[in-house]
């Protein structure tokens, strides 16, 4: 996984998911990025593990992938609205545009939900992952 303070701290996505260590991260990748997808996990929630390759696959097709544990900073959970995981929640122009907590989601869904919440097509399905 990529620190958000690699090369790709502001520009072009990174091509694999960025673990963000703290709030402060996050903000800056908003802030960096859009649109963004971020995944709210938590450590030992299989299904949080299950959905890291798809998280992979779709960083690979050009979107910015975030994963936080909102366990790192508690006022996330309430400032998300973080009541189960993995929560997946779209960021467009730093503001949340969608949300999916609904468990595992494969890529092919994960890819078509960032797509009907964004304002352009943010994910090329035609790229392979």
């Amino acid at each position: 996984m990529e620190s958000p303070n690699d090369e790709h701290a502001a520009g072009s996505p990174p091509n694999k998911p960025v673990r963000l260590a703290d709030r402060d991260e996050l903000l800056a990748l908003l802030e960096n990025h859009s649109p963004v997808l971020v995944d709210f996990y938590t450590k030992g929630c299989t299904l949080c593990q299950s959905i890291e390759p798809v998280l992979g696959n779709v960083a690979r097709t050009g979107i910015t992938v975030g994963m936080i544990n909102p366990r790192v900073d508690l006022d996330l959970v309430d400032e998300y609205a973080i009541r189960s995981v993995p929560t997946l929640i779209v960021f467009e122009g730093g503001e949340e545009v969608g949300r999916l907590a609904e468990g595992f989601q494969g890529t092919d869904a994960v890819v078509e939900f960032i797509n009907s919440h964004v304002t352009d097509d943010a994910v090329d399905p035609s790229v392979e992952p």
